[in-house]
């Protein structure tokens, strides 16, 4: 849980107070940063929500780490909100209160994305509601449109931009500034935790990942069964090199149906000026979702912090008060697919000689890589080949560049991002 406001609590006593017989009383676990900015949106709001709800939502009850007592807190809710974060207690907390027979909304993407089939499985069970719209994409109602505006489109593909830190960082990156600048930049800006491993490996738009996939297609996706990779091994070069290929750099969330399976994976990509993803910058979010009934369909907004996550969870509140959604069906048997057909940006250091780069297509061709694109640069002794290849599944590229590494005028190892060829124009 982030650092905790400091007069805030004593404000929410005060509205817990103020609950009449006819308010919907909510209870909250968690008064952090986007805990902090809820209670204060939840007073603002509560006169027009009750205006076209017909009940007032006032907060009834407040659990931090030296305040409250869980069980009062319980008793007297109708529904709960857990913004504490990380897996325990709040996934205690969460069970205890679906097992009540009480509603829940949650912003926690870690938890739903490693005990989501135990929290959902109860939720239907009891008959109540579990909400998270606020644990993917922040304020992007990507969540909502899945379960309501698109539960009878069958959805193809998924690509999301869904982690606001890396996005900002690569933004600058593509500016001039190296990994380090960007990340310090971030931090500086309110956009990077002092710890920012879970942003820059990936892991936390895995764990996005996994929910928007167990939405889209049914499957039971654990964080685990993710693949993933962040950005803290990119070079500044290959934006550079990218940009003569009119290609740009983002950290990108897949969840696709391939050959009667689902793949689900988080990777650096180069997407070409015509994917809808493609002029998504600095901190924003933003997620595709492609069918063959409805093309595509593109939401974006600001992915993080305090007050838009904190309209996202008020969000779900109305949502359960008016009826909302109930949580996802039980899950479909679907096989998890490593192992997928890309186009790929390969980066290479070599010596400078005649002969070499027709050994690297050759090893490259025995293999079935196909180049759609090359640059070569000199540099004294040493040269650089730039390649987009064709799409080629990412098992037989890599033997490729195992054999191509081999080599003796190759000066360090090859590099690969995945490339997107499909454009929306």
């Amino acid at each position: 849980m982030s650092a905790r406001a400091r007069s805030a609590p004593g404000e929410a006593r005060a509205s817990a107070r103020e609950a009449g017989s006819g308010d919907f009383r909510v209870g909250l676990l968690g008064h952090g940063t986007v805990g902090s900015a809820f209670v204060v949106l939840l007073e603002q709001r509560a006169d027009e929500i009750e205006r076209f709800n017909g009940r007032r939502p006032v907060l009834s009850g407040l659990l931090t780490r030296t305040q409250g007592d869980f069980e009062q807190i319980l008793a007297g809710a109708d529904l709960l909100v857990e913004l504490m974060g990380g897996i325990e207690p709040a996934r205690e907390y969460l069970l205890r209160a679906l097992h009540a027979g009480k509603d829940v909304v949650s912003a926690n993407k870690q938890l739903l994305s490693q005990h989501g089939e135990e929290l959902f499985e109860t939720a239907r069970e009891r008959g109540v509601r579990l909400r998270f719209e606020a644990a993917v994409a922040g304020v992007v109602p990507v969540v909502r449109v899945l379960e309501e505006s698109l539960s009878a489109t069958p959805i193809d593909r998924i690509h999301g931009i869904v982690n606001g830190t890396t996005n900002f960082i690569l933004t600058e990156m593509t500016k001039g500034a190296s990994y380090a600048e960007a990340l310090a930049e971030a931090q500086r800006s309110g956009y990077a935790e002092a710890d920012p491993s879970d942003d820059v490996s990936g892991r936390d738009a895995a764990a996005k990942m996994a929910i928007l996939a167990r939405l889209a297609f049914g499957a039971p996706v654990h964080l685990d069964d993710v693949r993933y990779e962040g950005i803290e091994h990119l070079h500044g070069d290959d934006l550079q090199y990218a940009k003569e290929f009119g290609l740009g750099l983002k950290l990108v969330g897949t969840a696709e149906r391939r050959e009667g399976g689902l793949s689900v994976h988080v990777h650096p990509t180069l997407l070409y000026p015509g994917h809808p993803l493609a002029s998504v910058s600095g901190p924003f979010n933003a997620v595709t979702v492609e069918s063959r009934t409805i093309t595509e369909i593109t939401m974006s907004g600001p992915g993080a912090g305090g007050p838009q996550t904190a309209s996202a969870v008020l969000g779900d509140v109305v949502s359960v008060m008016t009826g909302g959604a109930r949580p996802p069906a039980p899950p479909l048997p679907i096989e998890l697919i490593d192992d997928v057909e890309s186009a790929f940006y390969l980066h290479m250091e070599t010596a400078d000689r005649p002969g070499v780069l027709a050994a690297v297509t050759e090893v490259l061709g025995d293999h079935g890589v196909s180049i759609k694109s090359m640059v070569q640069r000199g540099m004294g002794q040493s040269a650089r080949l730039v390649m987009v290849t064709h799409g080629v599944l990412e098992s037989r590229l890599r033997r490729a560049l195992q054999r191509v590494a081999e080599f003796e005028f190759v000066r360090a190892e090859p590099r690969m991002i995945r490339v997107i060829e499909e454009e929306f124009l």
